[in-house]
């Protein structure tokens, strides 16, 4: 595997200046630019980080210490950034290191959202079992923060003067942690949240499953809606003097609005796969991540996109055969052909009579190594209708199934001709 992650970095570091950033083997979930924007750092859910250089438009290095995806990453202000995973571990690292500098404690929950605070002391954190934590950045217990009635904390944040945390989760309320006081909920929307992002003036702006933002105020209730339509919203980002919002969607776009008039002005065009992730650089550059494992970075102002014209995704679908058309949900984390190196899941090539967790380029979970199954018509056919936690607990494979049968009958024709050695 060492040799596979120093090969995939040089190839990363050929990439022209201009290009996207492309090097990630799964949809990238999250991504943070240094407070000098010298770097920005993505986390995916092939299992690693990223660390890239803008001015080089080529990665520095391939960051891996989780077992799951990277879902969540914050830079410090001196540089020193945080990843979170969901093996529900956070670690700390140093642009110039190669191995993390602290691993703290496991929550033994999904880490969904880290933020570090102004002076740069304190680690905030949102998991998925209610709860919300805050770490000293040089080391100690976390406080723990508990009061969210539903299991998925989705966003934290902190106020401007690093006086409280705030969150937002699928319990759809937002929240605020003092560190001196006690907490209270800020604003209460009525369905779930996703995301949220903390104006200078202290405002928090939240979005989630309605496809609006709700922009909150400090003290509490919500000051103003923008809508954004009615798709999901799954991140927003704001630039460093809060003039600019953005938005991103399950459908793709990126709404973005100027503030404080919260007028819409205009909506960024990618590939129509969903934005996981958004961040502004310090000069006003917008940097998005989604499901077709792509790092782009956009002028708003413009709407330009800086690398050249959006394209679709690469896949290695063959657009001519019914089956293709389902199998395009499988592609952004699977290969037909090649290996599984830098990939969120392991290669299909050999498929149908290969036992369960036997690729050996892939590092599977425990839990899959100990089952006894072997990849047939009947049992991928069995994957699809049960889903993946049903049929194979504990897999990282994220829940999805193929109701139809036509169409689950053209997915198993497609993978038993393209898969074939």
């Amino acid at each position: 595997m060492r040799r596979i992650a120093i090969a995939l970095l040089l190839a990363l570091l050929a990439l022209p200046a201009e290009a996207e950033l492309r090097g990630h083997g799964g949809p990238v979930k999250a991504i943070a630019v240094s407070p000098d924007g010298a770097h920005v750092v993505s986390g995916s859910f092939d299992q690693s980080a990223i660390l890239w250089s803008p001015a080089r438009g080529a990665a520095e290095a391939v960051l891996r210490v989780h077992d799951g995806a990277v879902d969540a990453v914050a830079f410090l202000p001196d540089g020193r950034f945080v990843t979170g995973g969901e093996d529900g571990r956070i670690a700390l690292w140093r642009a110039d290191a190669r191995e993390p500098v602290r691993l703290f404690e496991s929550v033994g929950a999904r880490i969904a959202a880290v933020a570090a605070s102004p002076r740069g002391g304190l680690i905030a954190a949102a998991s998925w079992d209610r709860k919300v934590r805050v770490w000293p950045v040089e080391g100690g217990d976390a406080r723990v923060f508990e009061g969210h009635s539903e299991n998925a904390v989705n966003a934290v944040g902190w106020l401007p003067d690093g006086s409280a945390v705030v969150s937002a989760g699928y319990d759809g309320t937002v929240r605020l942690w003092p560190l001196e006081g006690a907490p209270r909920v800020l604003a209460e929307v009525g369905f779930p949240l996703n995301a949220l992002a903390v104006l200078p003036d202290g405002t928090v702006a939240t979005a989630g499953a309605e496809g609006t933002v709700f922009l909150v105020s400090p003290g509490g209730g919500v000051a103003r809606r923008l809508d954004a339509g009615t798709a999901p919203l799954i991140t927003l980002a704001a630039n460093a003097d809060g003039t600019r919002l953005a938005a991103g969607g399950i459908r793709g776009s990126v709404a973005i609005w100027a503030l404080p008039e919260g007028r819409l002005i205009r909506s960024l065009t990618g590939p129509g796969l969903p934005i996981w992730a958004a961040a502004f650089a310090p000069d006003g550059v917008l940097w998005t991540g989604g499901s077709d494992r792509r790092v782009r970075r956009w002028d708003v102002e413009t709407g330009a996109h800086l690398g050249g014209a959006v394209a679709a995704p690469e896949t290695e679908v063959a657009s001519d055969h019914p089956g293709a058309r389902v199998f395009r949900a499988c592609a952004a984390c699977h290969t037909l052909k090649g290996g599984s190196a830098n990939r969120a899941g392991p290669t299909l090539a050999g498929l149908f009579g290969r036992r369960i967790a036997s690729v050996p380029d892939y590092p599977y979970s425990e839990a899959l190594r100990g089952m006894d199954i072997v990849w047939t018509r009947e049992t991928v056919a069995k994957l699809f209708t049960l889903g993946p936690a049903t049929y194979t607990p504990g897999t990282k494979m994220p829940e999805q199934v193929v109701g139809n049968a036509q169409d689950l009958e053209a997915l198993l024709d497609f993978l038993e001709r393209e898969t074939r050695g």
